[in-house]
């Protein structure tokens, strides 16, 4: 009998004594009164058993070929030529803004545009790669980043934006690309909300020079913590994989490293230009990191991957019952996909007519065990750690965020039993 047979035994003895064993995960025993989060790992017994057998049975437990399968199945999936995982999108996002730098050419101080409303760490590598962020605002009707502005802010220095669609939902990609193509300048996708989400029919990341991904336990596809970086350009991936994994050079994964002298056939070489004979796995072309995943990650991933229709489906039927509830109350409004669009929800984005409105409704829905969300940082100018890069004032749009935005969850853990609670809670609400 295989290791992995043994494991899938084991866990299903314990689920015959143990009632409960999965219940978190499958959300199979949750009643009213019990707390409805906004997200979390849609797993089963298939996640357990892959992450214990590679853990058991794997040949290295730190990235090995689990992770490099998962790389694989990852860019078949999404439409990319070359991925390499990571421990957190946050860590995809570093490494891959590190990785277009040096590709690119790109010189200290050069630019790239973001916006102003949005999660920290789309911003702070821009910063970390010696990168200037060049900030716009958002449009209050869908949340995205203002396309007028993006398009004045363009300057001789602009090499980028940086993309990052509010809870997976597009602004008008079509515009962006026009404005990107006539100004030469390239479209980098922070995708850690929006994986799965497409524009006419294509991801929206199909023209993205790289993108990033999260898959950390509220995202899309949960490996318990982790990220990705992929791109077209295998020289991207290979850079963002040195400074993830040191700085180191060699780029064997996987079974390559068996090979005795690795896939390019000069392990053992004179890389270091002087007489001395060194092996490449210990030759180190940039100042890296070490921010290498798990190989069980890389099993649970794989699993993952054969449900992501299934996630995807359900976050989108969520997502629209969800609305119709909140969509009952006076001065609540939930933001739509536009008609170009199949979103991916990450969560359901909804606007509030005014501060007290939100205060109460989300004071309300705490109260009953119904997690919010504010929608991350909202302006991240107005934060401590971010001030100096801009003054915060000029981006109104984005500072009304904390005040009247917030966010509940539609992922796939979210059954029709605790929708039909929030309804009552919502309509408890609106009778108070």
């Amino acid at each position: 009998m295989s290791v992995k047979q043994k494991v899938h035994e084991f866990i299903d003895s314990l689920q015959k004594d143990e009632e409960n064993l999965f219940s978190y995960l499958a959300n199979n025993n949750w009643s009213p009164g019990n707390p409805v989060y906004y997200s979390g790992p849609y797993w089963d017994e298939k996640e357990v058993t892959a992450a214990v057998t590679a853990l058991l049975a794997g040949k290295w437990a730190s990235a090995g070929e689990q992770v490099n399968i998962f790389e694989k199945e990852f860019s078949i999936k999404f439409g990319f030529d070359h991925s390499v995982m990571v421990n957190s999108g946050s860590s995809a996002n570093l490494v891959m803004i590190a990785a277009l730098k040096k590709y690119f050419g790109w010189k200290d101080g050069d630019e790239i545009i973001v916006c102003a409303c949005g999660f920290p760490t789309t911003i702070a590598p821009v910063v970390q790669a010696g990168l200037k962020p060049v900030f716009v605002d958002i449009d209050w009707d869908d949340l995205n980043w203002n396309l007028d502005q993006i398009e004045s802010s363009i300057t001789n220095k602009t090499r980028a934006v940086f993309s990052s669609p509010v809870l997976g939902n597009s602004y008008d990609l079509d515009r962006l690309i026009d404005i990107c193509e006539k100004n030469d300048i390239h479209i980098i996708a922070d995708n850690c909300d929006s994986l799965g989400s497409k524009w006419k029919g294509s991801y929206l990341t199909d023209r993205a020079v790289a993108s990033s991904c999260s898959f950390y336990a509220a995202h899309h596809i949960c490996t318990i913590e982790g990220g990705m970086v992929s791109s077209n350009i295998s020289e991207v991936v290979d850079i963002a994989r040195s400074y993830a994994w040191w700085g180191r050079g060699c780029y064997c994964v996987g079974k390559q490293n068996l090979l005795s002298n690795g896939v390019c056939g000069k392990r053992f070489s004179n890389w270091l230009e002087n007489d001395t004979i060194v092996d490449h796995k210990y030759v180190f072309g940039v100042r890296g990191y070490n921010l290498k995943p798990l190989d069980l990650q890389g099993a649970i991933g794989q699993i993952q991957i054969e449900k992501f229709d299934d996630i995807h489906r359900i976050r989108r039927k969520n997502k629209s019952r969800i609305q119709s509830i909140f969509e009952t109350i006076p001065g609540v409004r939930v933001i739509n996909e536009k008609k170009e669009s199949e979103t991916s929800w990450f969560g359901v984005p909804i606007i509030c007519d005014d501060s007290n409105l939100k205060r109460l409704l989300v004071s309300y829905l705490e109260d009953n065990k119904v997690q919010t969300r504010n929608y991350f940082a909202g302006n991240i100018l107005l934060h401590p750690g971010y001030r100096d890069l801009g003054d915060g004032t000029k981006y109104p749009n984005a500072s009304k965020v904390l005040d009247n935005v917030f966010f509940v969850g539609c992922a796939p853990v979210i059954t029709s039993e605790m929708i039909d609670y929030i309804e009552e809670v919502i309509t408890n609400f609106s009778k108070s």
